[in-house]
């Protein structure tokens, strides 16, 4: 009778720790945890202060036999934890907000990249037309270019003919000269030709003058004397 009442207890017993409380709620433990940063190698020593979980400090040096490590925190205190509540990565809840900014962060990358291509979109159609400015006068000077180097090549042959102009100018000039020199030698030889036609006429009138009188009055002394 004992043994079977025992046994029902421990049968109901088992029967109510299957069935969950009515009134429980589901909880999670908390990453948040603090480190005693000490001042020797055992938890006899003083306590320096309290780290909380995710604090980085620089591991010194480690004691394997007391699992003390000596380390040093950002602003330079240094003391001893235990080296097993150190880690290499930190905190997972430092980690968890770190992941949720970045998820933030990516979940708005979609309007921050669709607003950069707009903007690349817009600077690029902008450099584009750019080009084609660029290109139209590109093309402009090549054709100046091509028309300055004609009109090169015309000023060369100009200067050329200039030159041989400038030549034949100088080579008329000189003649004009010769012949107005020439022209002049001829004038005073007909003007030396005419003085002498002239002085010969006078001198042939003056003889004329002298001869004439003379001749009449020997003319007229022969009619008288037939008479």
């Amino acid at each position: 009778m004992r043994r079977s009442t025992l046994l029902f207890v421990l049968l109901l017993g088992i029967h109510f720790a299957q069935i969950p409380p009515v009134c429980a709620a589901t909880r999670y433990v908390t990453d948040s945890l603090e480190v005693t940063l000490r001042t020797g190698e055992s938890n006899r020593y003083r306590i320096i202060r309290m780290l909380p979980s995710g604090t980085p400090v620089e591991v010194v040096s480690v004691n394997k036999a007391t699992e003390y490590a000596r380390v040093r925190t950002e602003d330079g205190t240094v003391g001893y934890v235990l080296e097993r509540e150190l880690q290499d990565e930190p905190a997972a809840r430092n980690r968890v907000i770190e992941l949720e900014k970045r998820l933030v962060e990516l979940q708005g990358e979609p309007d921050t990249l669709a607003a950069r291509l707009g903007a690349l979109q817009t600077a690029y159609d902008r450099l584009d037309a750019d080009f084609q400015v660029v290109q139209r006068e590109k093309l402009r000077l090549e054709q100046e270019l091509a028309t300055i180097r004609h009109a090169s090549t015309n000023i060369l042959d100009i200067t050329s003919d200039r030159e041989r102009l400038r030549i034949q100018v100088s080579e008329l000039t000189r003649e004009r000269a010769d012949l107005e020199q020439a022209n002049r030698d001829l004038g005073n030889r007909t003007n030396q030709r005419w003085f002498m036609i002239g002085a010969g006429v006078i001198l042939i009138g003056v003889l004329i003058g002298l001869f004439l009188p003379h001749l009449s009055f020997r003319r007229r002394r022969g009619s008288w004397g037939s008479l």
